[in-house]
C-alpha cells in the first residue's frame, strides 16, 4: 500500500530570500534554487500565500464549500503565523503539490545540499498518508 503515496517536498527560508521568491526579485540564491526546479519542471509556491488565496476564495464563492475556511483566516491573521508561512514554501512539480517518490527524494536530496549556499534553513519531506499528517482542526481556529 505505500507505493500509493504521493510526498511533497517544502522548503522554509531566510526571509530575505522569501521576499525575493515572492516578487521575482533578484538574488543569486534565487537564481540557484529555481536552475534546481527546472531540472524537475518545478516551481515554489509561498504557503501564506496559498493560504490568502484559499480564504479569498471561500469568502468569493461561499464559506460553507470550505471547512478550513476559519482556520486559515485566524492563520494568516496571526503575526506570528504569518512571519512563519511568508518563508514556508511548498514545491510544485508540473503544477502538482504531491508528486511520486523519486522525484520527492531527487528533490530533497538537491535541496538540502543547496541548503546552506542558497538560504534555505530547512527542507522537509512529507507523504499523503493520512496517519502521518496532522488532522484538521476540530474548532476551526488557529492554534
Amino acid at each position: 500500500m505505500t507505493d500509493t503515496w504521493q510526498f511533497q517536498i517544502r522548503i522554509t527560508v531566510v526571509p530575505e530570500l522569501a521576499d525575493a521568491l515572492r516578487s521575482q526579485g533578484q538574488d543569486e540564491r534565487r537564481e540557484w534554487l529555481e536552475a534546481v526546479l527546472r531540472e524537475r519542471h518545478a516551481s515554489l509556491m509561498c504557503q501564506f500565500d496559498a493560504f490568502a488565496k484559499y480564504v479569498e476564495e471561500a469568502q468569493r464563492v461561499g464559506q460553507e464549500q470550505y471547512p478550513l475556511y476559519q482556520w486559515t483566516k485566524d492563520t494568516i491573521e496571526n503575526a506570528e503565523k504569518k512571519a512563519k508561512y511568508l518563508k514556508s514554501f511548498t514545491v510544485y512539480v508540473d503544477g502538482e503539490p504531491v508528486y511520486d517518490s523519486e522525484t520527492a527524494d531527487w528533490l530533497y536530496a538537491r535541496l538540502s545540499a543547496l541548503a546552506d549556499k542558497a538560504g534555505i534553513e530547512s527542507v522537509s519531506r512529507f507523504d499523503t498518508n493520512p496517519a502521518n499528517n496532522p488532522q484538521p482542526p476540530a474548532s476551526q481556529s488557529a492554534d
